[in-house]
C-alpha cells in the first residue's frame, strides 16, 4: 500500500506560532523599556554625582569662587554643607506649607467625587482636577503674582495683628505679597491633582460590604465613611500626601517668580525679606551666570534635592504597594453612587 500523504500543518498552529513570535517580540520591548528607565535614573544619578562631587569635597574657605557665591552679607561659606543647608530647608519648608494647606482640600475633593457628587457632577469635577496637572507651572507662577499676593495681603495683615506672636506669623509684613505663604498656596494648588486622583481611587477600593454595614447599623453618611471609608485609605492618603511632597519638592518656576528668596533658615510666612530659597529656584535663577566651579556646587545642591525627592517618592509607592487591594475584597464602583 502506498504511504499515505501527510496533511498539511493546520491553520490553527500556525496561527498560534505567530501568537507566540508577537508575544516574545512585546516581552522584548516591554523589558527594555523597563530596564531603559533604570539605566536613565542610574545616569541622571551618575551624572549628580560626578558633576557635583569636585564643589562637595572642595575647600571652600580657599576658593573664592565658592566662599562668596551668592553670598549677599559677605561671610564666606566654609563648606558645601552650609550652603546647602538652608536651601534644603527652604525647599522642605515650602513643600510641608503646601501639603498643611493641600492635601485637607485634596482629600475632601476625593471624598466629594466617590461619595457625594451625582455620577454627572463626579466626572466632570474629576476631569476639572485632572486638567489642573496639565497646567505649567509658569502659568501658575503668573496666577500667583496677579491674584494670589494682592489677595493675601490682607490676610497676612490679619494673621500679624492677631497671631504675631507666633513665628510663623512674625513681621514685618511683606507690602508685597512676595512671601512664602503665597508661594505655599499656589503649589497646594499645583500638587491638588495627584493627591486628589490617588485617593479617590482609594476610597473607590473600600469594600462595597463595609459601608453597606455601617448604613444598616443607622450610620449616617459621613459616619459611615468616618467608620468604614478612612480607616481602609488611611495608608492611601499618607501615601497620597508624600507622592504630593515630592511633587512641590521639585518646583521650580512658580516660586522663583513669587517668593523674594534669601540664603537663610526662617520660619516666617508673611515677610520678604526672610522667605528661604528653594533648590531647584535657586539652580534656574544662578545657574547662567555661574562659573564652572559654581555649577559644580549647583549641581551639587541638585543632587541632594534628588536624594530626598527619591526617597519621598520611594517610602510613598512601598505604602501604596502595602494599601494594594485585599484578596476577595476588591471592588470598584461607578463615580458618584454613594451607598
Amino acid at each position: 500500500m502506498a504511504d499515505a500523504i501527510s496533511p498539511p500543518a493546520p491553520a490553527a498552529s500556525r496561527s498560534r506560532s505567530t501568537r507566540r513570535a508577537a508575544d516574545t517580540v512585546f516581552l522584548g520591548l516591554s523589558a527594555t523599556s523597563a530596564v531603559s528607565i533604570m539605566v536613565i535614573l542610574a545616569g541622571v544619578a551618575i551624572f549628580l554625582i560626578i558633576q557635583g562631587l569636585p564643589a562637595i569635597t572642595a575647600n571652600w574657605g580657599e576658593n573664592k569662587d565658592l566662599s562668596s557665591i551668592q553670598n549677599p552679607a559677605q561671610v564666606p561659606w566654609s563648606s558645601f554643607w552650609e550652603y546647602v543647608g538652608p536651601l534644603l530647608w527652604g525647599s522642605v519648608f515650602s513643600a510641608l506649607i503646601a501639603m498643611v494647606l493641600g492635601a485637607p482640600v485634596a482629600i475632601g475633593i476625593a471624598l466629594f467625587i466617590s461619595h457625594y457628587a451625582p455620577r454627572r457632577i463626579a466626572g466632570a469635577l474629576g476631569y476639572i482636577v485632572d486638567l489642573l496637572a496639565a497646567v505649567p507651572s509658569i502659568v501658575f507662577g503668573l496666577w500667583g503674582i496677579a491674584v494670589m499676593r494682592p489677595f493675601l495681603l490682607p490676610l497676612s495683615d490679619f494673621l500679624n495683628q492677631y497671631f504675631g506672636w507666633i513665628p510663623f506669623f512674625a513681621g514685618p509684613v511683606s507690602t508685597t505679597g512676595s512671601t512664602m505663604l503665597a508661594g505655599g498656596v499656589v503649589l497646594a494648588v499645583m500638587i491638588l491633582p495627584i493627591v486628589t486622583s490617588i485617593t479617590r481611587e482609594i476610597f473607590l477600593q473600600t469594600p462595597r460590604l463595609n459601608e453597606e454595614a455601617a448604613l444598616a447599623l443607622g450610620a449616617t453618611r459621613w459616619e459611615m465613611i468616618r467608620l468604614a471609608v478612612l480607616p481602609y485609605a488611611r495608608s492611601g492618603m499618607i501615601s497620597a500626601t508624600l507622592l504630593g511632597l515630592g511633587r512641590a519638592l521639585g518646583e521650580t518656576m512658580a516660586i522663583a517668580l513669587i517668593i523674594s528668596p534669601s540664603l537663610l533658615y526662617s520660619v516666617r510666612i508673611l515677610t520678604d525679606g526672610y522667605n528661604s530659597q528653594t533648590i531647584a529656584a535657586n539652580i534656574a535663577l544662578n545657574f547662567p551666570v555661574a562659573t564652572e566651579i559654581q555649577r559644580s556646587a549647583l549641581i551639587g545642591t541638585g543632587l541632594m534635592l534628588f536624594v530626598i525627592s527619591f526617597a519621598v517618592n520611594m517610602v510613598a509607592r512601598y505604602i501604596i504597594g502595602a494599601q494594594g487591594p485585599k484578596p476577595g475584597k476588591k471592588r470598584r464602583r461607578k463615580e458618584g453612587k454613594g451607598a
